[in-house]
């Protein structure tokens, strides 16, 4: 499957995003999904996942109640709604999914077989 993420930019400290994620080549109805997100320097790591049916979410501790996922199953793309952002938010997003039949969320990257290309989300003070 290939997936373009996109929405990404420049915001001011308590400003708001929204990300999604496109899904082609493949359908993403069976599919668990996620976000990740690095910053310069760091780790990769864990934003929010999604189930095939976006009835179970898991967030991160540190974007719970500010982050929100969803997804359009008829239009294969997936969320991320971004509010109360702050600098520390400032990294390189990026989507992915599971494979065809893994329908739960999934927190760990190696849970995950295909990424979006990412998309870059600045936080200004």
């Amino acid at each position: 499957v290939q997936l373009q993420a996109s929405g990404g930019g420049l915001v001011q400290a308590g400003g708001s995003l929204r990300l999604s994620c496109a899904a082609s080549g493949r359908s993403i109805s069976r599919s668990g999904m996620g976000w990740f997100r690095q910053a310069p320097g760091k780790e990769r790591e864990f934003v929010a996942s999604i189930n095939w049916n976006g009835g179970s979410r898991s967030y991160a501790d540190s974007v719970k109640g500010r982050f929100t996922i969803s997804r359009d199953i008829a239009k294969a793309t997936v969320y991320l709604q971004l509010n109360t952002l702050n600098p520390e938010d400032t990294a390189t997003y990026y989507c992915a999914g599971r494979r065809p039949g893994y329908i739960t969320t999934a927190r760990s990257d190696r849970d995950y077989d295909s990424w979006g290309q990412g998309t870059q989300v600045t936080v200004s003070s």
